[in-house]
Order: structure tokens, then C-alpha cells, then sequence
């Protein structure tokens, strides 16, 4: 492979898949512009907590926050936030069309004292980052401006933060694109049936991560308080004939399980369930890991019909009996629904706009069946969950196989047909 002119590529998406795309594309003296349509890196992916107990269970959660830092201290990675592509054209190479959201806070200026942050009238008008590596770690929401402009006038001891600034348009020529766009948690509010949003102790898998990753623990939405009692829910939006998701997302049994052994290790007296319709292997170490979780806890091949509140917020789970279909009911502190990936809510826009196809369940499509991360247009490629679910290892070890097609690409050597 040769590459004799400094070539330029354009990563869409700064999850774990397009951080890197572009962390190693970089290490091949390639010019690189990750095009993040949020105000934040990291994707779906530094949301998610350490699932560490007595020793790391590989959950990959600390991968992110390392390449993200590999990534914004790399000089030949430009980063365009809260920017989206508006229209491309091809004439050999890549001529993009961006339009940038306005820069409210000017991460020059910013100290990420989180003064406007903590003092917001406005609940959501300003949102924190998760990771100390996302430069300001604050973002403001442009739908709440006009509800805390004189608030902000006088907040920022740095003088950051503007709310008259304006959008900018930008064009890009680059020699090759890498969609990382990744995937859209499903939304357990269209299941219905388990109360999710109606019930204050039902929650999601992120809902969960999120709280361990803030408390190091699980709360009880409700009161702040430790359960005693939790049920995990599997395939919450996967597998469902119903709504057309018949894939397994293949993420959800391996956070589940790593959480509730989080939750034990915390509190050994807690009980949990585990209602599930078969268990997906997480890894080479899966078999010691699972004997160690039905040690720990209940588990129970059933999906179940329904949820109903009880008093002190607690819930019912209705279920039938596996044995001989009788209905059982079990009464529970905290439910956690582990809900699965869908495609990415921009895959229909993105697919018109590089004129490449989707599969039948709305991904991305690998258009090349030799090379899975090639799409159906020549000189895009395709990383992460942006073409079906994967977990985080999955997601670097295919964003890597991307890079090298993307440099065959750019040196000149075709792809196997």
C-alpha cells in the first residue's frame, strides 16, 4: 500500500466506533474530521458505568474514556461539534456541505467551573458532559434559550457564555467518509406494557448505568433508597415479533448480568431475578462468570405479561410458570428493563445522503459480503453499531477493520469482490 499524498477522511459520529476510526487513521498520517452532530464525544458509550467487583468483568466502559483522551489530545484530529452534514458531492473525491450549530460556550474561554451548570433555573436549558475529556464538559440546549437569557448574562466568571451567537455553514473535501453514527436505544415507553415512565421504580438498563455510575450504587427512583429486591427484564424492544424487532442486540444479558453482580458486590442481601428467554455468551470467560451469577441470584426463562403498581411504589410482576403455564406474581422493589439497539435515528437521512443501502431491519448495510465494513458505495465505510448491534470490543475491533479498508481505499487497491 502507498499512499504518497496526505489524504483527508471524514469519520461521521464520535462514539466509541468513530473515536477509533479516527485515533488510528490518525496514526497512519491521515488528516482526520470527526463530524458529531451532539455538543459531546463519546456516544452511547461513556454514559455506561465500571462493572468492576472484585476484579474487571471487560465491559469496556473504560476503553472510551481512554481513546476519547487519545483522541482530543491528537493535533491531526479536527473535531466539528453539534455539526451535521447537510449535502455531499462527489467528484472523485468528497466535497461536504456542514451546517454547525452555534458555539455558546466558548471552550477557549471556559474553565468547566460549572457555575452555569449548578445555578440554571432552568432544569435541561444546560447539560453536563460525561467525560472530563469533553471540551467545555456543558452544552446549552437552543429550545430553552429564551427561557434563561438574563440568567446567563452574568453567570460565567470567564464571560464563555453568549446566546447571540449564529449557526456557520462549512464545506469539507475529503478522500473518504467513515459512517460511526452508532444506534438509538429502543424506547421502553412503546412496549406499554411494563410501566416505564408511569412507575417510578421502573426503570431502563441506562437508567441503571447511569445510576451507578453517579451514586456507585442502585436507587430507588422513588426514595433514594437501596432495593432489596430487583428484577431484571431481558429483551425489552429485541426479539419482538410484535414490533419488528427480531434481532437480538446481543449487548443486554452481558450489562445486565455484570450490573446486578455490581449491585450484589455492593449490597450481598439483595435479591435478584432474572426474567429472560436464554442467556447470550459474553466471552471466553462467560461459563466461570454465569455459574457465579446463578449463584448469585434467581433466574426465570419467562417473559412476563405485565407490571402492576402496589403500594410503597413498589410493583408486581406478573408472569406464567414455566413448568405448566399457571400465573405466579412476584412483588419487587426496583424492575430494570434491559432494552436492546435499534438503528440509528439518522440512518434514513445518512443513507440518502452517500446513496447507500440499508438492510431490512433499518441499518446500515454492509455492502460487501468479504468486507463487512464496506457499504454499497465505493470509498464509504462503515463502523460500529451503525451496521447492527455490537458490543463495546466489537465496536473498535470493527472500526479497525474499517481504518484498513479505508487505506486500501486511499492507496489505490480494490476491494475484494
Amino acid at each position: 500500500m502507498n499512499i504518497e499524498l496526505k489524504k483527508k477522511v471524514m469519520v461521521v459520529g464520535g462514539g466509541i466506533a468513530g473515536l477509533t476510526a479516527a485515533w488510528e487513521l490518525s496514526r497512519m498520517n491521515i488528516d482526520v474530521h470527526i463530524v458529531e452532530k451532539t455538543c459531546f464525544l463519546g456516544g452511547h458509550a461513556i454514559k455506561l458505568c465500571c462493572k468492576a467487583t472484585e476484579e474487571c468483568q471487560q465491559c469496556g466502559a473504560c476503553s472510551v474514556e481512554k481513546m476519547m483522551k487519545n483522541v482530543v489530545n491528537e493535533s491531526g484530529i479536527n473535531i466539528h461539534l453539534s455539526t451535521e452534514i447537510e449535502n455531499i458531492n462527489r467528484n472523485g473525491n468528497f466535497k461536504v456541505s456542514l451546517n454547525k450549530g452555534p458555539e455558546y460556550i466558548d471552550s477557549r474561554l471556559c474553565t468547566n467551573c460549572g457555575a452555569c451548570f449548578e445555578k440554571c433555573p432552568e432544569h435541561g436549558a444546560i447539560i453536563q458532559g460525561f467525560s472530563k475529556n469533553n471540551t467545555p464538559l456543558y452544552g446549552i440546549m437552543e429550545e430553552k434559550i429564551s427561557l434563561i437569557k438574563d440568567f446567563c448574562k452574568d453567570i460565567c466568571p470567564e464571560g464563555a457564555i453568549s446566546l447571540d451567537k449564529k449557526g456557520s455553514s462549512e464545506n469539507l473535501d475529503v478522500d473518504a467518509v467513515i459512517i460511526a453514527t452508532g444506534f438509538q436505544p429502543f424506547d421502553p415507553e412503546i412496549e406499554g406494557t411494563y410501566g416505564y415512565n408511569k412507575f417510578d421504580n421502573v426503570i431502563s438498563g441506562m437508567d441503571l448505568e447511569e445510576s451507578l455510575r453517579q451514586n456507585g450504587c442502585a436507587l430507588k427512583p422513588s426514595d433514594g433508597e437501596k432495593p432489596e429486591k430487583v428484577a431484571f427484564i431481558q429483551c425489552v424492544g429485541s426479539r419482538d415479533e410484535r414490533l419488528g424487532n427480531l434481532w437480538c442486540s446481543q449487548v443486554c444479558c452481558p450489562y445486565a448480568l455484570r450490573m446486578a453482580e455490581v449491585i450484589k458486590n455492593k449490597n450481598p442481601e439483595t435479591e435478584i431475578f432474572m426474567f429472560y428467554m436464554d442467556i447470550q455468551n459474553t466471552g471466553n470467560s462467560f461459563p466461570v462468570f454465569y455459574e457465579k451469577c446463578k449463584s448469585d441470584m434467581e433466574f426465570i426463562r419467562n417473559i412476563p405479561i405485565d407490571i402492576i403498581p402496589v403500594e410503597n411504589n413498589r410493583v408486581k410482576i406478573r408472569y406464567l410458570n414455566d413448568n405448566d403455564g399457571s400465573p405466579l406474581i412476584e412483588e419487587f422493589d426496583l424492575v430494570v428493563l434491559s432494552i436492546g439497539i435499534t438503528p440509528g435515528e439518522d440512518s434514513n437521512k445518512l443513507s440518502k445522503i452517500f446513496d447507500i443501502a440499508l438492510d431490512e431491519d433499518g441499518f446500515i448495510s454492509n455492502g460487501n459480503k468479504f468486507n463487512n465494513s464496506s457499504t454499497s458505495s465505493r470509498g464509504i465505510f462503515l463502523a460500529g453499531t451503525a451496521g447492527g448491534p455490537k458490543n463495546i470490543a466489537d465496536s473498535m475491533a470493527n472500526a479497525g477493520q474499517a481504518v484498513c479498508e479505508a487505506l486500501n481505499y486511499l492507496g489505490g487497491e480494490e476491494p475484494i469482490q
